[in-house]
């Protein structure tokens, strides 16, 4: 009984409560017809409430998300669905419908009568600017009875997931040389005949067996060159992403980490579709997402999926212990890294096999400046290290456009490719 009250709504309190003084003074003056007036005055919200209570009017409703998977920065929409279910009539009804503050505000919807045997369609947007797995929901509804004298709050729909994957975008050319460039499924072969068109050579690197030395290619090209004779290596590329949060820095969807996120689906990607196999990996070599075969639009949701959900981890430092990329290229998309870490993953990694890094310059996505002459000596000092150890190696800012880092990727894969039959 009292919980029935309590969806009185204002005007059913204020005429329970006019109705009340009616009764009092009726009896003071004594005033039957007045009395007869009161209770019907009392009597009318009491029974609004007890009767809504115990019909419970049937309403039905459905959610569809559109879509729903949706990229960072991107808009959405969502679709609700609203029926009157039974013969009972429904009022004025008040619907909201819990959305994260990540994808914009809550939206509220007003219908003022709900008629039998139609559907109301209500839409409204959603602009989610933050990866991840979100929740829309539940969907609430506020039912009021004809009169306007009573209230109840109805759950209608649970909760519905949201993929919000990190934003792709569009890159254009490949790395040339080895690995990418080469073959159909990104794969260098070693030929096991005899002459100049089964050599394989390339730049002399300091540390390499002057043994090694391939005088015809040397005297070709005007520079000293050498013999690739490390085995075949699985065709493919890896894309090692390091998402410590210790590595990056800044807040929200303008932290290093988004964009390095970013980055690396946006590589994914595109070396997928132009045909070879792809890893991904953590800083650590785990798998992220690896699917063999065509793979087509399933590998790229496997993909955006994994990164969707990724959460930063708590490492304080890169440690492989092993070639994260297996054999295959690699291009890692790193932040700060110590010089240690810089020392280990370069002496884990093959010779002859192309090492791609791009470097964050992570102290400029915390309010630092980006300008070359200005970056973090840590950045510069780690970049200079791969490059000593063979790495091509591009530095980043939260403002160089991603296709330009990309572009920049690939000149300089293309400076250190390797040589194949004495022709780069």
């Amino acid at each position: 009984m009292f919980r029935s009250l309590s969806g009185l709504t204002t005007r059913g309190r204020c005429l329970l409560a006019a109705g009340v003084a009616a009764a009092v003074c009726a009896v003071v003056l004594n005033e039957r017809d007045l009395l007869r007036v009161a209770v019907f005055v009392v009597a009318l919200p009491l029974l609004v409430a007890l009767f809504i209570a115990a019909s419970r009017v049937r309403i039905g409703a459905s959610r569809k998300l559109l879509p729903d998977r949706v990229s960072a920065g991107s808009a959405g929409e969502v679709e609700l669905a609203l029926w009157l279910n039974g013969k009972l009539p429904a009022g004025e009804v008040l619907l909201e419908d819990g959305v994260p503050y990540a994808l914009g505000s809550r939206p509220r919807f007003v219908v003022e009568r709900l008629p039998h045997g139609r559907v109301i369609a209500l839409r409204y947007p959603i602009q989610p600017m933050m990866r991840g797995i979100q929740q829309v929901g539940p969907l609430r509804a506020t039912l009021t009875d004809p009169f306007g004298l009573c209230e109840f709050d109805r759950e209608l729909i649970a909760h519905s997931r949201l993929v919000v994957v990190p934003k792709v975008v569009g890159l254009w050319g490949l790395p040339s040389g080895a690995g990418i460039g080469a073959g159909d499924d990104g794969s260098v072969r070693l030929h096991a005949g005899q002459g100049e068109n089964d050599v394989i050579v390339r730049q002399y690197r300091q540390g390499d067996d002057l043994r090694k030395v391939h005088w015809r290619s040397t005297a070709r090209r005007d520079e000293i060159m050498v013999r690739v004779e490390e085995r075949p290596w699985r065709g493919g590329t890896t894309v090692l992403l390091d998402h410590r949060a210790a590595a990056h820095h800044g807040t929200g969807p303008a932290a290093s980490l988004e964009w390095a996120i970013s980055f690396a689906a946006s590589v994914c990607l595109h070396v997928r579709r132009a045909g070879h196999r792809v890893r991904l990996v953590t800083e650590h070599g785990k798998p992220l997402a690896d699917v063999p075969g065509d793979g087509g639009e399933g590998y790229d949701n496997v993909v955006l999926d994994a990164l969707a959900a990724l959460q930063p981890a708590h490492q304080r430092d890169l440690t492989t212990g092993h070639d994260p990329a297996e054999g295959q290229e690699l291009i890692a998309v790193l932040g700060t890294v110590s010089n240690q870490a810089v020392t280990e993953l370069a002496r884990f990694r093959p010779r002859g096999i192309r090492s791609l890094a791009v470097l964050l310059d992570t102290p400029a996505w915390s309010g630092g400046v980006s300008a070359p002459e200005q970056r973090a000596a840590a950045t510069e000092e780690s970049a200079a290290l791969l490059r000593a150890a063979g790495w091509g190696v591009v530095v980043a800012g939260p403002d160089t456009p991603m296709p330009r880092v990309w572009a920049d990727l690939c000149r300089t894969a293309a400076g250190r490719g390797t040589l194949i039959g004495g022709a780069l």
